[in-house]
């Protein structure tokens, strides 16, 4: 795959395909990573490390449980697979911004769709079937506004389970390492020490729901107090602006930001 085709010449439409998207996402944040560590001049400004859907694979990759070959192949292989399935059967998933929890996870459960997402304060990403998926953006919760999103199909959900196998089995060809800095899972939010453990977290991610809700509880547990975003940087950052108050964030979303991360990073973040 032509990283750098995609990276810098391929237009929106070209990269959308999740088997284009997923790898490009993964290689970019890896890469920026790389750069804002060689300009921060160390490493030991992280504490800690997290990654939301796919990019808990680059967050293996930082805190060392998986090489850059392996991270680049799991996320070449569930693109792949999860594109597989996904023209199984037309889904799709929407974000349902406000109104109250309760209430839209009861919204969902009535058009038999899933809550994929958990993102914070006034957010879940809702996934099942197009058909079903058009209603909720027809007939939205009270209290709230749905926005489609262009996807795939309906990830994180159970019309994933077949992406799982073809997972598995190249897992099982990989060499982890136990991490060296505080992984989240995006599972519940917990920590987790060892590799094996972490990779078989991931292989279970592409059907289960992100819980990106916990894993910022556990940041603000742990008492963390600056965070960056890698590139693609920006959605992140604004969930936490939303969730985690008086925590300051960065996000690289272009070289001039590396400039700021020298000094954003005094003290860990």
């Amino acid at each position: 795959m032509d990283l750098t085709h995609y990276g810098t010449k391929a237009d929106a439409d070209e990269i959308k395909d999740t088997r284009i998207a997923q790898p490009l996402i993964v290689a970019a944040s890896m890469a920026s990573y790389a750069v804002l560590v060689d300009t921060l001049g160390e490493r030991s400004a992280f504490s800690a490390v997290a990654g939301h859907s796919v990019g808990e694979i680059t967050a293996a990759y930082i805190c060392g449980i998986l090489d850059t070959e392996s991270s680049l192949k799991f996320v070449k292989n569930r693109g792949e697979q999860m594109a597989k399935a996904a023209g199984l059967e037309a889904s799709s998933m929407a974000a349902v911004v406000g109104g109250d929890q309760e209430l839209v996870l009861g919204k969902l459960a009535e058009l038999g769709l899933f809550a994929a997402n958990y993102n914070g304060k006034g957010q879940i990403v809702a996934a099942g079937s197009a058909t079903e998926i058009q209603e909720l953006i027809q007939s939205p919760p009270a209290g709230t506004r749905v926005v489609g999103l262009a996807v795939a199909g309906a990830f994180h959900t159970s019309f994933m389970e077949s992406a799982k196998d073809e997972l598995s089995s190249l897992a099982s060809s990989l060499i982890t390492s136990n991490p060296d800095l505080i992984i989240w899972s995006n599972s519940d939010g917990s920590s987790i020490e060892r590799g094996d453990k972490f990779l078989e977290l991931l292989i279970n991610q592409v059907s289960k729901p992100v819980r990106w809700d916990k894993t910022m509880d556990s940041m603000i547990l742990a008492g963390v107090t600056k965070i960056i975003e890698l590139l693609p940087g920006g959605t992140l950052t604004g969930i936490a602006k939303r969730s985690m108050p008086g925590v300051d964030t960065l996000a690289l979303k272009n070289p001039e930001d590396l400039q700021k991360a020298t000094s954003f990073a005094r003290g860990q973040v």
